[in-house]
């Protein structure tokens, strides 16, 4: 008797430290800003995500550190622990770092978010949407592949689709134009408070608090 007393004690104990652990995962976030590296891309449209990272981090007082397929940081906010990475893969390759981080950290799918560049909505719009297709962008596309679904969250930041047919790289390689600078502070200020929105009360709610404001030109 006692020594089922003492199992009894010792499976209990392992439940109770498994059940701690699901729920620090629970707490865990982790944020890709995609983009691809190197000074020659640092303003372009298609480094947005980027962008929104290092002016998050900027805002929380960290610093970004070299670390595997990532710069990476983290900070606490709210009691969530926010993991933030830039992949160093450059964007073909973006899902190698997702996926890394992911079981680095052991994140759950459903506290992943990815901020991208989005053709199909118009600049001077954030939205977040739960899951979709990658809709032809080349960092999602590999995410998708090696995630083997499309069932993640991500902060699509509007860039519009002003370019003549067939110049759609050059376009989301190019700098936005000089009318839209002054508008990219408050709408990367829109899309870090949507990111803490989803750390906090999750995808829904910060879909029906968020989605239909445009900034005012």
């Amino acid at each position: 008797m006692q020594m089922f007393s003492f199992f009894r004690r010792l499976f209990g104990s392992d439940k109770l430290s498994s059940d701690e652990d699901n729920s620090n995962n629970e707490m865990k976030y982790l944020i890709v800003g995609l983009g691809n590296i190197g000074p020659e891309y640092a303003d372009n449209r298609h480094n947005i995500g980027f962008m929104i990272a290092d002016e998050l981090a900027k805002q929380e007082g960290v610093k970004f550190s070299m670390s595997r397929h990532a710069y990476h940081t983290e900070f606490s906010h709210k009691g969530r622990n926010i993991h933030l990475i830039k992949p160093t893969t450059f964007m073909n390759l973006s899902g190698k770092a997702l996926i890394h981080w992911m079981r680095e950290l052991k994140v759950p799918l459903e506290n992943v978010l990815v901020l991208v560049d989005d053709l199909a909505i118009p600049f001077g719009s954030v939205k977040i949407k739960p899951k979709g297709s990658s809709a032809g962008h080349n960092g999602l596309k590999n995410i998708e592949q090696l995630l083997g679904n499309s069932n993640y969250a991500r902060l699509r930041f509007g860039v519009s689709d002003n370019f003549p047919k067939g110049r759609q790289v050059d376009y989301v390689l190019s700098s936005f134009d000089r009318d839209e600078l002054p508008y990219l502070p408050e709408l990367i200020d829109r899309s870090i408070a949507m990111i803490k929105a989803f750390c906090t009360i999750g995808v829904e709610l910060t879909m029906t608090n968020f989605n239909n404001w445009k900034v005012e030109k």
